[in-house]
């Protein structure tokens, strides 16, 4: 509702007033670069909670209060926002395990990645939901499992120099760091929906049944199995 004021040059009378419309607070404009992580902040919390199928630009311009030509221009659609979503988390998942791996003792270095993964899981819980939801639109270098391969070709060259300090075939390095990686990966996906026993807790079990077992490993493993057929 305006507000009353005196018309200047008249007296008070209620009849000869006018109304003046009161002044609308002044709306700030964000610059493209705030709109730009603005709308991927959004787009990573729709991604996260309903999929790439499911998330739409108009509800993306809609939780930004923007038109949906906005969105087309920065990011050229949803395929556009879906990959730069995609890459930074990929970046910042991997910048915390490589920047983890610090100590020079491979069980430390175990415990070192299978926390860092339960702690990104705990803090960034959109993002890692947006990586462990598969798309198709996605090549084999933009998703959670690029992450992890590139996780496994590191514990490939420590576990490569242990094995061969130990006299075992160095070969198959490659072998044991992908079944530990995912091992430690797929815990995660399922600590990520129970959240407990606590993360430290968890961590401190993979250690446990991964370093254990490579402790013990036998140089020429075979299968019981095979062996009563044969």
């Amino acid at each position: 509702m305006g507000r009353v004021t005196d018309v200047p040059g008249s007296d008070a009378s209620p009849a000869r007033r006018r109304a003046v419309p009161a002044a609308k607070p002044s709306r700030v404009r964000m610059s493209a670069t705030q709109r730009r992580e603005q709308l991927i902040s959004i787009a990573r919390q729709i991604f996260a909670e309903r999929g790439f199928d499911a998330t739409s630009i108009e509800e993306v311009a809609a939780r930004a209060k923007v038109s949906k030509p906005v969105v087309y221009e920065h990011f050229g659609g949803k395929e556009g926002l879906y990959a730069v979503v995609v890459d930074r988390e990929v970046r910042s998942l991997l910048d915390r395990i490589t920047t983890a791996l610090t100590a020079g003792h491979p069980r430390e270095l175990l415990e070192q990645a299978a926390l860092t993964l339960l702690t990104y899981i705990e803090e960034e819980t959109s993002g890692f939901r947006v990586l462990v939801r598969e798309s198709p639109l996605m090549s084999a270098t933009g998703n959670f499992s690029s992450v992890m391969n590139d996780v496994a070709h590191q514990v490939e060259h420590i576990l490569g120099a242990e094995f061969s300090s130990r006299g075992y075939d160095p070969k198959l390095a490659e072998l044991y760091s992908q079944a530990l990686v995912g091992m430690v990966a797929l815990t995660g996906r399922w600590w990520l929906e129970v959240r407990k026993p606590r993360k430290e807790t968890v961590a401190a079990h993979l250690v446990n049944l991964a370093w254990n077992g490579l402790s013990h490993l036998e140089a020429k493993p075979g299968l019981i199995t095979v062996r009563k057929r044969g």
